[in-house]
């Protein structure tokens, strides 16, 4: 699955639904790739007094719609052709649900857990102080990702403060909520999941309360979504992280599961579970909901052919190859695709930015009902494309919603030297 391309597959993606709207082949490259994308290297000191070079990147997609919008990664896999995908799938991201914002996404080639929390602290510093330029309110609001959080954000809000000698919590998002940060913003991602597979499951006449369910991937998107969905009435039979994998056919205390991960470091070994099995296990077992929750590619062709779910809900950014997709369509699983239904981080991100910018600040009943508005409005709005338009599946049916929109404001924008 490493072979694969991201921003190929991201490129097939806009390609698939753009053959049924009528775009002029330039626009077409437009929206096919980032405007721009900074390339940089971090020389940072380490605890031993030596010195240690970063690459890192910021790709800015497309701000037809408003302020360039995505999170950073801490990843040793990290590269200029997964920031480039992520990047463009967070300008159809914000599209789709419909918030006027763009695509953007970072990332530095790290494995945070090798260094320290001050090595860790100078190199979020360090990257802050060359994104300065780039960011702002109204330019550029990046956000947490795979292995950065509130502390990252926290870190990253005051270097730009202090460069630009301002008060400016909209410049990021995702933070600590005494730096500026919303309620609901940790569990939104999670929250989106189930309630775009909770409308999903509806769509078919189903409901999710009888749904049996797997998740693969146990960080704070995974287990958020096993913590919902087990309030929804749906029993969670398996979950797992990079270490492997637990099942139970009756199922388990999710939240348990959660603690048993922070304690040992991995959701392998917890008592409450009958069995152990791998991730691509996982993905195959005959459940209702299937959730992949870590990274891109984790369903390629082959594995497809064994998938079992009636729903997948993508938590994870392009979780599924467009080989995979093919498969699934010929299997009549629905999926919900990633850009609808984990598009609960950005959406509540937004929330914060508007918070941020107001310098008033909304509980979480409200963020949530707000959020559940957004979730369930698109979720129609991309059953009437598909259904109007007769289209394959959802995702080609986000696509469409989100390529119309992007195209109605570059339009509406024009086009200058």
């Amino acid at each position: 699955m490493a072979d694969v391309n991201p921003f190929e597959s991201f490129q097939e993606q806009v390609d698939d639904a753009a053959a049924y709207l009528d775009v002029d082949e330039g626009m077409l490259d437009r929206l096919k790739n980032p405007e721009r994308i900074l390339e940089t290297n971090l020389a940072v000191e380490m605890d031993d007094g030596s010195i240690e070079v970063f690459r890192a990147y910021r790709s800015q997609f497309n701000g037809d719609r408003g302020p360039y919008k995505g999170g950073i990664r801490y990843h040793p896999n990290v590269s200029r052709e997964e920031v480039k995908a992520l990047s463009g799938w967070m300008a159809y991201k914000t599209a789709t649900v419909d918030i006027p914002l763009g695509g953007g996404k970072g990332g530095i080639i790290i494995d945070p857990s090798d260094y320290s929390e001050s090595e860790l602290e100078r190199v979020t510093r360090a990257f802050a102080k060359e994104l300065t330029p780039l960011i702002g309110e109204d330019r550029d609001v990046p956000a947490p990702d795979v292995n950065t959080g509130q502390r990252e954000m926290n870190w990253i809000k005051d270097t730009y403060e202090t460069i630009e000698r301002t008060t400016e919590p909209g410049v990021i998002t995702g933070k600590d909520l005494a730096s500026g940060g919303s309620e609901g913003r940790v569990e939104a991602t999670g929250r989106s999941t189930v309630i775009a597979a909770r409308e999903a499951f509806d769509y078919l006449g189903e409901d999710i309360a009888d749904a049996t369910v797997a998740i693969q991937g146990y960080g704070n998107a995974g287990w958020i979504t096993a913590k919902l969905v087990e309030q929804m009435g749906a029993t969670v039979v398996a979950v797992s992280d990079s270490s492997g994998g637990i099942y139970s056919e009756d199922g388990f205390d999710a939240v348990a599961a959660k603690d048993h991960k922070r304690e040992t470091g991995s959701v392998v070994g917890f008592h409450g579970a009958d069995e152990e099995i791998t991730n691509e296990e996982l993905l195959q077992l005959d459940v209702d909901l299937l959730v992949p929750a870590a990274l891109e590619n984790a369903i390629d062709a082959e594995i497809a052919e064994g998938v079992q779910a009636d729903v997948i809900s993508e938590a994870a950014n392009g979780p599924i190859t467009p080989d995979g997709d093919d498969v699934l369509e010929q299997k009549d699983v629905l999926i919900v695709p990633d850009i609808l239904a984990n598009a609960g981080g950005v959406t509540v991100s937004y929330f914060e930015w508007v918070q941020n910018r107001q310098r008033f600040y909304w509980d979480e009943e409200t963020v949530n009902e707000r959020l559940e508005d957004i979730i369930v409005e698109q979720f129609d709005t991309l059953v009437d494309a598909y259904e109007e338009h007769d289209l394959p599946n959802m995702r080609i049916a986000a696509y469409v919603v989100a390529i119309e929109r992007v195209l109605t404001a570059a339009e509406q924008s024009g086009t200058w030297p």
